[in-house]
């Protein structure tokens, strides 16, 4: 069906129609800040103290952001979350890992952990996407590995420590930046700054504690390449820089983003501004006819994505067709999750009354497509 652009109802029309999980919106005073660098900044020398000051801010504003105790330090390197999987198999994981695998990104560690030549295979705890399982401490794990918040299917886990030595690895890409953590919880705290953090994909970062220091240096001598050893990317961190040439863009923007959360409030707003977002978004799906949530369990619904299923006799795949000629984009479902749903964003950028008017745009379009 050809549709016409522009029919969406002006008083329906959320200000910014940027709803995706990762790439995420970016704040506009972050670009013209960008931009007002001119010919300082882009373009040049990530080993020099234009761009290692900005590395610094942003070691020290997560440091703050987060309120890490003595002895935790903050690693990044190259190549996202997923470059971290694979760095994390050499430098973090002595012989064996637990995962807990919900849904498509807490999978993929436990592949690369399967696969991995060196390591003894994985003890996989699984449960079906909607729900999570819970951790078992093992006395033949060395390391747990966590997801905060699955990012495929909008689970959200609280992070207990297993009873035991294992270190705790845990997967925050998506919620990182709107939970308040007690870093008493985990060894190596691992994001991606395309999310909450309001930047750029191709960078990782790692709150680590002094357990998972004292590992990575324990593991110094088992080889592994360059730009996935830990011990290379800690030596850098430690001089605010990266082993290999970063984003400067991305660097910028996630430090612009994190002072942008300190002055806000920290994150306890940032998780008061979560709750709020989740109440608009899961409220309408939970009052609506052509909507509902995903995962039934409220206690464990995510407050950054969430998965709405639509009704069987509206396609969402048109559905979302019709909203993104309007200008509202990224709301398909994960396309492995194989589901009739719209998965929506709520990071802090995220504009609550934009969010209120996205679920009435989402209402006009399944009324556009029933009346088609």
């Amino acid at each position: 069906m050809k549709h016409d652009i522009h029919r969406l109802p002006i008083d329906l029309r959320p200000a910014d129609g940027r709803f995706g999980s990762g790439p995420s919106k970016v704040r506009t005073s972050a670009l013209i800040g960008l931009a007002s660098t001119g010919s300082t900044y882009l373009g040049t020398s990530h080993r020099r103290d234009g761009v290692r000051s900005v590395v610094h801010a942003i070691r020290a504003g997560l440091s703050e952001l987060y309120g890490l105790p003595d002895g935790f330090e903050v690693l990044l390197g190259n190549g996202g979350a997923t470059a971290f999987w694979d760095a994390a198999s050499f430098g973090l994981i002595e012989r064996r890992s637990e995962h807990l695998v919900f849904g498509e990104f807490s999978g993929k560690f436990a592949s690369v952990t399967t696969a991995a030549p060196h390591l003894d295979d994985p003890l996989v705890i699984e449960s079906p996407p909607g729900t999570h399982p819970a951790a078992v401490a093992d006395e033949s794990v060395d390391a747990y590995a966590l997801t905060e918040n699955e990012t495929s299917t909008g689970v959200a886990m609280a992070l207990n420590r297993p009873v035991g030595d294992g270190l705790v690895l845990v997967d925050a890409t998506s919620s990182a930046g709107t939970l308040p953590e007690d870093a008493e919880s985990f060894d190596a705290y691992y994001f991606s700054p395309q999310k909450a953090f309001g930047s750029e994909g191709g960078l990782w970062l790692a709150l680590v504690s002094p357990a998972g220091l004292a590992r990575i240096d324990a593991l110094r001598s088992r080889w592994a390449p360059a730009s996935l050893d830990l011990g290379i990317a800690l030596d850098n961190s430690r001089k605010d820089q990266t082993y290999n040439t970063p984003a400067l863009a991305t660097l910028y923007l996630l430090a612009d983003q994190i002072t942008w959360m300190i002055d806000a409030g920290g994150l306890e707003a940032a998780a008061a501004r979560g709750s709020a977002a989740a109440s608009i978004v899961y409220g309408w799906a939970d009052r609506s006819e052509i909507a509902s949530p995903f995962v039934t369990d409220r206690s464990i619904r995510s407050h950054t994505i969430a998965t709405i299923d639509i009704d069987d006799r509206i396609d969402a795949g048109q559905l979302t067709a019709v909203l993104r000629a309007e200008g509202i984009v990224d709301i398909e479902a994960y396309r492995k999750l194989g589901r009739n749903q719209v998965r929506i964003a709520m990071f802090p950028n995220i504009d609550h009354d934009d969010l209120s008017r996205l679920t009435l745009a989402i209402e006009w379009a399944a009324g556009h497509l029933a009346g088609a």
